[in-house]
């Protein structure tokens, strides 16, 4: 039970990373937001800081008017310098009682209670110039930075959020220390798609009458460990299949297009750009599957959305995806086109595709963006209490 005080507890939330355009930390965030103004209890003043206001403004219609909390504007670009020495400035002025960092970009120079979360453990596995688009000279210098300040963050957060278990042990394996203070708290599945699936957790035959095109669609970026050069390979041996691309961002673009180009698969290959939710949902629901051909990963949100728009999923056989997904998706080895060939070949027989829709259906009642709030803010509250 919460303690009462007099003094309200200013919690800040770090949400200028939030917003669908900055892919699934900014689906994190925006949800995180949303609940925790949901949940918090009239003791707790939350402070969230925006970049600007076009990004509260989104982001407003979601959030219930309430006295819990305010918005402050901290136009401070991640990853800057600038990050390092106005942003804890701004951070200093508002007294905060806790800081929740929801990445790994701690302000070195802020000295109060804080918690982060860590996604994944991608720079530390994905090492070399090959995973960026900057120099090698840049690269090596941003990553010397990357390490010390994750380094510091996980030192000096009271507890490290992750959204897996999977997660959980690689940091745990890298830093046995930190096991004490992990807490994984799994994402969940965002409002448009929430509707449709309870819809159709009650009446799963309705996902069985969608018609849908001989496509796959892949929604997220583009780095090389998204693997979707194996789709493309793919789509080589499968003439007739098609490929939609739904891509936030422009980071790996120009090189993809190249590549389909390469591959003579212009008339195969769309790349739509950022979609907002009603329109994703279709391009989803249309599809044969969504693809998630990643070979590393720290979630995998855009699955569990398609699986609970009645959207079968096709998955590389990642141990994270496993511990995800379950029984759900059609698994393959992400270095084998042939297997996912196979797999593809599979879903299109009526009663295989029924069988994954029941499936992913059961799973998605996992996942709830309300318990991830929930576990969040009692651990804000044992920190401070």
């Amino acid at each position: 039970m919460t303690r009462v005080t007099h003094k309200k507890l200013r919690i800040g939330i770090d949400a200028r990373l939030s917003g669908d355009r900055h892919a699934g930390i900014g689906r994190y965030i925006q949800n995180l937001l949303i609940q925790l103004n949901n949940l918090s209890p009239n003791n707790i003043q939350l402070i969230f800081f925006f970049h600007d206001q076009q990004q509260e403004k989104s982001l407003a219609k979601n959030l219930k008017k309430s006295k819990n909390y305010a918005s402050v504007f901290a136009p401070i670009r991640h990853y800057s310098f600038a990050e390092q020495t106005k942003w804890p400035v701004i951070l200093n002025k508002h007294q905060l009682d806790l800081l929740h960092v929801p990445h790994f970009n701690i302000p070195l120079l802020y000295k109060g209670k804080l918690v982060i979360t860590i996604h994944d453990l991608l720079w530390h596995e994905q090492i070399g110039p090959e995973a960026t688009t900057l120099s090698t000279s840049k690269y090596y210098l941003k990553y010397l930075a990357y390490r010390l300040v994750t380094s510091q963050a996980l030192a000096r957060a009271k507890t490290v959020f992750v959204p897996t278990n999977t997660v959980k042990q690689a940091l745990a394996n890298y830093k046995p220390q930190l096991k004490p203070k992990i807490v994984t708290t799994y994402e969940g599945i965002s409002e448009p798609f929430l509707k449709i699936f309870k819809n159709l957790s009650q009446q799963p035959e309705k996902a069985f009458k969608k018609s849908f095109d001989l496509s796959l669609i892949y929604v997220g970026s583009l780095y090389p460990h998204k693997n979707i050069e194996i789709v493309l390979q793919t789509l080589k041996q499968m003439p007739e299949l098609k490929l939609t691309i739904v891509c936030a961002r422009n980071v790996f673009m120009k090189r993809t297009q190249q590549r389909i180009k390469k591959l003579n698969l212009t008339k195969q290959v769309t790349l739509t750009g950022f979609l907002a939710d009603k329109e994703l949902i279709t391009k989803i629901q249309s599809s044969l599957a969504l693809i998630q051909p990643s070979k590393s990963e720290g979630f995998g949100l855009t699955a569990i959305e398609a699986m609970a728009v009645g959207t079968p999923v096709i998955a590389s056989n990642l141990k994270v995806f496993k511990e995800l997904y379950l029984d759900a998706p059609l698994y393959f080895n992400p270095n084998d086109a042939q297997q996912l060939k196979k797999q593809i070949l599979q879903l299109q027989q009526d009663s295989i595709r029924k069988q994954h829709i029941k499936r992913g259906l059961r799973i998605s009642k996992k996942y709830s963006w309300a318990k991830m709030a929930q576990t969040t803010l009692d651990h804000y509250l044992s920190i401070l209490n």
